[in-house]
């Protein structure tokens, strides 16, 4: 008695069939926690998750831990990719969902020792469980069925991407059909629907072009459609020779392979993992990477020798009588069994602690509907008359620069396919503000598309290179990662010079993101030593017992200054630096906090000049932002969970509390209204107030994947000593 939970991509919906009762947002955090519950209320037993990092939202997949941490029920997963060298983020998540399972199921042996080896999985946790076949009908009449009667054929299936090796069969034609003129290719199958949306049919297009090119398109079909399975098995029992010429070697399983074996096929493959596993023993045969020649010589010798290929068809097929559905499913029930056992002692001691009832407050979806209005050909523009774009006060680099750090970092934790074209235009912004007589950056442009200036303040040239810095250190698109690491060079000469310690602050946030890629650059670590000695030195020369702070007033975007310490010290291992982060970043709490526990930035009416008074408003949404930023790396670098509380309280005044007790926080538009007045909201959406409301979400969503929370934590104890 079972039924599917389905994933949804984003903005996609399925007419499914009844036995999917519930469909969960690929991208959308509460979706996972919404079927969590779902199944926690539901007369469920045992959760089986099919697990591939590319089908689950967030950085590696990781978004479905939040639904298989809900859970009452024991959970059993099965691993269809395991590799060799995961990225941090891939080994985290992997290792998370090994620890929530009660049992693990791979379809290889190779898969259990990765498991064993790679992630510290005990081997008595792991069960081998074959991929599945269907059991093979008759074959009478196949060839016919589809239109290829009397000819020898060659079939590969499954979908289309450029790490199938196609080209490399198509290549190996020519020789074929000098011995076998009536063999033909069948290539069965769609592209990929990810390869599609990035690459549109290029890959598809390239092999039709190199078979037009070879002379063998006559001996080629291109099925560019997705099959039923009983057509699939159709096409199959039609085939002579299965072909697998795949080029990635870490490929751990091969539905289309496993198919292919388990119904009795001669199957001739490049040797990545599941293959050399599946086809040892003279089960099939292996070719070489990319070797064309290879793939022509077996081909050639399997359809002149029918014993040959017929009786490495039997071997296969004999030692694959586990595939079959029925008993792959019997021993599914028996780990179902093993797993069920398991639970009654020890399964979910740690979920009686903690009920639905007491699940912390969610936060809100990331909405960029008005980050997208506000956006136009050329970039993001500075303000709105409520929710309306104001077209007179044109653009400036600060906020573009706001907007390519968020995009980079949704990229980064796997949310960015729905922003690719606005990180591009963005950058273009920054590109094109770059000023190359001047080595600096240039601020603010007219609605007209003219510059107002021929060089911007220190703190907009920081905060371009804190962006194009974060874009270097974790895009996965290679244009725009060379495109910002040339911006970023072009824009370091200048900032030795600068005076200002906020433009100080964001170069070094800046320089910690490209040494993520760019570790061993000698320059940008020079630069690195010497402005966060600059910035600790200004510390150390300001701050006295009841003042522990950079200057003599508190003003704007306060908690980026100790923030820059906090990072720049723990890279650095400088304990000193570190501990006057932490000690500034406190106090700074502390002076921005009401007597009832809210959030109470410094209000730029006035600032806070020390021994004066504080401006108690107007409260700008970028101090909110910098606040829960700054905390999170308090939280990291020091493993204490008040940093988390301070960075949520910080997040709470966008969400209303905060002194008005309103929200700042437009749910309907994804805008965020422009600060806090005495007696009312402002109640404009501009660029600045919108983006860092949506930057502080953004960390507050990703701050247990970043790849910097993999390492131990230091503890106060050893910075304060």
């Amino acid at each position: 008695d079972c039924f599917v939970l389905a994933m949804n991509d984003p903005g996609r919906h399925h007419a499914y069939p009844a036995r999917v009762r519930f469909e969960i947002a690929q991208t959308e955090l509460s979706s996972y926690r919404r079927a969590a519950d779902f199944l926690n209320v539901s007369p469920v037993d045992i959760v089986s998750l099919q697990h591939e990092f590319g089908i689950f939202g967030g950085k590696a997949g990781s978004h479905v831990l939040a639904l298989l941490e809900e859970l009452r029920m024991p959970i059993v997963t099965t691993l269809h990719t395991i590799l060799e060298t995961p990225s941090p983020a891939q080994r985290d998540a992997l290792d998370r969902i090994s620890r929530t399972s009660e049992r693990l199921v791979v379809m290889s042996s190779r898969g259990r020792e990765l498991l064993q080896q790679v992630h510290g999985v005990p081997d008595h946790k792991i069960d081998f469980i074959p991929h599945g076949v269907p059991a093979l009908p008759s074959t009478n009449h196949a060839k016919e069925r589809i239109g290829v009667q009397g000819r020898p054929v060659i079939l590969t299936f499954g979908l289309l991407s450029p790490d199938k090796g196609i080209e490399y069969v198509i290549d190996a034609l020519p020789e074929i059909l000098g011995r076998f003129p009536k063999a033909i290719y069948i290539v069965l199958g769609v592209t990929h629907p990810h390869v599609k949306e990035q690459s549109g049919e290029s890959y598809r297009l390239m092999l039709a072009n190199r078979a037009e090119t070879l002379g063998v398109a006559h001996a080629i079909l291109f099925y560019n459609r997705f099959v039923a399975q009983n057509e699939l098995v159709g096409f199959l029992s039609a085939a002579d020779i299965y072909v697998t010429p795949y080029l990635k070697e870490e490929q751990i399983t091969s539905g289309t392979l496993a198919y292919a074996v388990g119904l009795g096929k001669a199957a001739i493959s490049t040797p990545y993992l599941y293959a050399r596993e599946v086809l040892a023993d003279g089960r099939g045969v292996l070719v070489t990477w990319r070797d064309s020649q290879a793939i022509a010589t077996e081909v050639i010798d399997l359809l002149g020798n029918d014993s040959r290929r017929l009786a490495m068809g039997d071997r296969a097929a004999g030692e694959s009588k586990g595939m079959v559905w029925p008993a792959v499913a019997h021993r599914y029930m028996e780990t179902f069994r093993r797993a069920l056992a398991a639970s009654k002692d020890s399964r979910r001691t740690a979920f009686q602690a903690r009920t639905l009832a007491v699940r912390p407050v969610e936060l809100p979806e990331l909405n960029l509907d008005h980050l997208r209005l506000m956006t136009d050909e050329t970039g993001v523009l500075q303000h709105a008359i409520f929710s309306v774009p104001r077209y007179g006060d044109g653009y400036c680099l600060d906020d573009n620069a706001r907007a390519l750090l968020l995009t980079t970092l949704l990229e980064d934790s796997g949310e960015g396919r729905s922003v690719r074209a606005l990180s591009s235009r963005y950058l273009a912004f920054v590109s094109h503000a770059f000023n190359p007589e001047t080595s600096r950056f240039r601020n603010f442009m007219s609605y007209s598309r003219e510059w107002t200036e021929e060089t911007g303040s220190e703190d907009s040239h920081g905060r371009a290179m804190w962006a194009l810095g974060t874009m270097v250190g974790r895009s996965s698109n290679p244009g725009q990662q060379s495109l910002a690491g040339q911006l970023f060079g072009a824009g370091l000469p200048s900032i030795e010079d600068f005076s200002s310690p906020r433009a100080w602050a964001y170069v070094l946030l800046g320089v910690s993101e490209y040494l993520r890629a760019f570790e061993g650059d000698r320059e940008v670590q020079a630069l690195r030593g010497t402005l966060s000695k600059r910035l600790h030195d200004l510390y150390i020369r300001s701050s006295v017992p009841d003042w522990p702070w950079f200057e003599q007033q508190l003003s704007y975007c306060n908690a980026r200054l100790p923030q820059a310490l906090l990072v720049s010290g723990a890279e650095t291992e400088d304990v000193e630096m570190m501990r006057a982060g932490l000690v500034s970043l406190e106090w700074l709490v502390g002076q921005q906090r009401t007597e009832e526990g809210y959030f109470s930035p410094v209000g730029s009416n006035g600032f806070y000049p020390r021994g004066g008074t504080k401006a108690l408003f107007d409260q700008q949404p970028v101090e909110a932002c910098g606040m829960v930023s700054a905390c999170l790396e308090a939280g990291r670098l020091t493993g204490e969970a008040c940093w988390a509380e301070n960075a949520r309280q910080a997040f709470n005044w966008f969400l209303g509390q905060n002194q008005l007790q309103a929200s700042l926080f437009d749910a309907a538009s994804g805008g965020c209204q422009d600060g806090l007045h005495a007696d009312r909201v402002n109640e404009n959406q501009g660029a600045e107030s919108t983006l860092s409301f949506s930057l502080a979400l953004q960390e507050l969503r990703s701050v247990a994947r970043s790849d910097r929370a993999d390492a131990p934590p230091l503890k106060t104890k050893e910075v304060e000593a």
